[in-house]
């Protein structure tokens, strides 16, 4: 289906009720016209939210992979991560460090990547799958 798709929009968030608390990540792919190739969300147990929003951006740059995109525009609510991964931010934590690095080695796959701050309006559907899937959990788990 994505075959002759080049370049895709990566809408990713992460979220933790808590931080740490549980958490959940989200990844919503559309090509050039903004129609929905895929998008997943899943829980990751507990996490804080800087750690889910890097996990959401590997979930989105693996979605991508598995789709055979050679190009993506990634699009994230965390200012932290966006400038981390564009090398404007320093990577202090050793949690983020470990997850900064396993991004960057695999966007080396793709033949282009770009990435992108916008605030959580403009990234509702991914922010959407995030709450649903942590409304989705059952109570007390990874509290």
């Amino acid at each position: 289906m994505s075959g002759s798709i080049r370049r895709a929009t990566v809408h990713t968030d992460g979220g933790a009720r808590g931080n740490p608390g549980p958490a959940a990540i989200a990844a919503v792919i559309s090509d050039g016209e903004g129609g929905v190739i895929s998008e997943h969300a899943e829980l990751i147990g507990k996490a804080t939210n800087n750690v889910a929003e890097y996990r959401a951006v590997l979930l989105g740059i693996e979605q991508a992979d598995g789709l055979g995109i050679p190009e993506l525009d990634i699009v994230c609510d965390s200012e932290l991560v966006v400038r981390q991964l564009m090398g404007q931010y320093k990577v202090k934590d050793a949690a983020l460090r470990e997850l900064h690095g396993q991004a960057l080695s695999e966007l080396e796959s793709f033949d282009a990547w770009s990435i992108r701050h916008v605030r959580r309006e403009q990234n509702a559907r991914a922010d959407a799958l995030v709450n649903e899937a942590l409304d989705a959990a059952p109570r007390g788990a990874d509290s």
